[in-house]
């Protein structure tokens, strides 16, 4: 019987976390800057520009497991429980920085799927995927030939680098 679950990994779709990386990545949060079980859901949630919600069924929990563990604390704020790191918590998360930043380098990555949820892109991914579907149905059609495939490489880096020139920031920086 297949395993109904994916492996974590950066696409758009399917679990992010594997065993032990949202730990992981509420400890790195807290250790950033403290804060209240919803303002780390929050933080969380923006790594991934709304691609991955968390939920308090995950977070608090979670939360709670630091505390046990003696790696957060909790000081109450204006009757809410705010967590903070604790010197423990700190030394975790030094040894466990390079697995935190990759984390965050996948966070990153999925994060850039975010955008199709912005409202402006409906109107041009259909058009990109037909462009997509005449670039592959040539190519079938031309059975690999080489020149066909090189031609249309040519034609998607250009359309590519006409698109990139639109950019706002990119004008900024050449000085439009």
């Amino acid at each position: 019987m297949m395993n109904a679950r994916r492996a974590p990994g950066p696409g758009p779709t399917g679990r992010f976390f594997g065993p032990g990386e949202l730990r992981l990545a509420v400890l790195a949060l807290i250790a950033e800057q403290p804060g209240h079980g919803y303002q780390v859901m929050s933080r969380l949630a923006d790594r991934f520009n709304g691609t991955y919600e968390p939920s308090a069924g995950s977070i608090y929990p979670t939360l709670q497991l630091l505390e046990d563990e003696g790696l957060v604390r909790v000081e109450p704020d204006d009757g809410r429980k705010v967590y903070h790191v604790t010197d423990e918590g700190r030394r975790a998360a030094d040894e466990q920085a390079e697995e935190i930043e990759r984390l965050w380098g996948r966070a990153a990555g999925r994060a850039e799927w975010g955008m199709f949820r912005e409202p402006e892109a409906a109107e041009i991914i259909g058009p990109a995927l037909r462009l997509v579907k005449a670039a592959v149905k040539t190519l079938a059609h031309a059975h690999g030939d080489p020149r066909v495939v090189e031609e249309i490489q040519e034609i998607f880096v250009e359309a590519r680098r006409r698109i990139e020139r639109l950019d706002p920031r990119k004008q900024w920086k050449e000085g439009r």
